[in-house]
């Protein structure tokens, strides 16, 4: 039996893709185990999934001043020599790297050993942990062409993001079973991120008067952000969160307002939704967000607002654009190469371990 070992967390973004890919690897014969760190949040996710996993010690690589970046080195170096006591142990064929920082002694550590090391990095510029990374790799998958532009010839190819396969299987009628909408009007999915955002939240309340004469409005608002005077609004409903209905709700979704975070807009790409776009500010990121929405809207993918432009008018005007012109954008993402990450990163982890 081939083996596997899947690394990466830190954040949900750096672990799911991971998980997406389970069920490909296992038709494909592959073993597979876990490396996160020790108290990660990646634990619970994977041990939940079945999946065997060990903790390695992490340290937190920074930019900025911090006391613990006088004690943090010594973490990763304890985590090298964890990492490459268990790659001696279990003796996997390859490795693939999601990202964070606990990723950095494992891909470094099977470099030692001579295993081959897929990466993935999901956003338009490689994140710190990934930039350590990238000379260890045999392949290195990512999500924009731009991005594959900037990265070493010969191991660059462009993916696109592995996404759970049970968000293709929802249906429209179980979408409007879940929410009492009706089958004869169309369907607006807000999503704000899995922590909410004031700014979208905010923009799509004010404007919901006027979306209500023509569309319905599905609104996962985040934690501790539902707005009880519009509880019982007819043609709105609200949630803090979705986790199994959400396949279904995309399903029934004609357009769907997002964040800008690599995940979530793969994910509108795999299930060819038209959206609109409010990636999070450069005050309150590195920015990440700004370029993935716009090489979506040169691509033809997306519309995009910055959060700094939201007004009323403005989002109602591209609301009614993207409905409009929702054939277009779909045809667009029809013809992209990046629909199918699961199965193409699946076969190139394949190729690699059979070698």
């Amino acid at each position: 039996m081939k083996r596997i070992i899947l690394t990466g967390g830190g954040t949900a973004g750096h672990v799911t893709p991971n998980l997406a890919l389970l069920p490909a690897l296992k038709e494909r014969g592959f073993e597979v185990r876990y490396i996160g760190s020790k108290n990660g949040m990646e634990k619970e996710l994977v041990t939940k999934a079945g999946i065997p996993y060990d903790g390695i010690s992490s340290g937190k690589l920074r930019r900025y001043f911090d006391l613990k970046n006088f004690t943090d080195p010594f973490r990763v170096l304890k985590g090298f020599g964890e990492a490459r006591s268990l790659l001696k142990k279990y003796k996997p064929d390859v490795i693939f790297s999601k990202g964070g920082f606990v990723t950095v002694p494992v891909v470094l550590a099977a470099k030692g050993l001579h295993i081959p090391v897929i990466i993935h990095e999901s956003d338009m510029t490689p994140g710190l942990a990934n930039k350590i990374s990238l000379p260890s790799a045999t392949k290195i998958c990512c999500n924009f062409p731009e991005t594959a532009r900037n990265l070493p010839k010969g191991k660059a190819v462009v993916t696109g993001c592995p996404i759970r396969q049970e968000l293709l299987t929802g249906t429209r009628e179980a979408g409007l079973a879940y929410t009492g909408f009706q089958d004869n009007k169309p369907v607006i999915l807000v999503i704000g991120g899995s922590l909410g955002s004031v700014a979208v939240n905010k923009a799509v309340r004010s404007i919901l008067p006027q979306l209500l004469s023509e569309f319905q409005v599905v609104h996962i608002c985040g934690k501790n952000n539902l707005d009880e005077a519009l509880t019982g609004t007819p043609g709105y409903v609200q949630y803090e969160y979705v986790s199994q209905p959400l396949k279904d709700l995309f399903a029934m979704a004609d357009v769907v307002i997002s964040r800008a975070g690599a995940n979530a807009i793969c994910e509108l790409l795999a299930l060819r939704k038209p959206n609109i776009l409010i990636p999070l500010s450069a005050a309150a990121s590195r920015g990440d967000q700004i370029l993935n929405a716009a090489s979506f809207r040169k691509q033809g993918f997306s519309e995009v607002i910055a959060e700094e432009e939201v007004k009323d008018e403005l989002l109602l005007e591209r609301i009614h654009h993207v409905y409009d012109h929702r054939n277009d954008y779909m045809n667009a993402m029809a013809s992209s190469s990046m629909g199918d990450a699961v199965n193409t990163i699946s076969d190139m982890l394949n190729e690699l371990a059979s070698k």
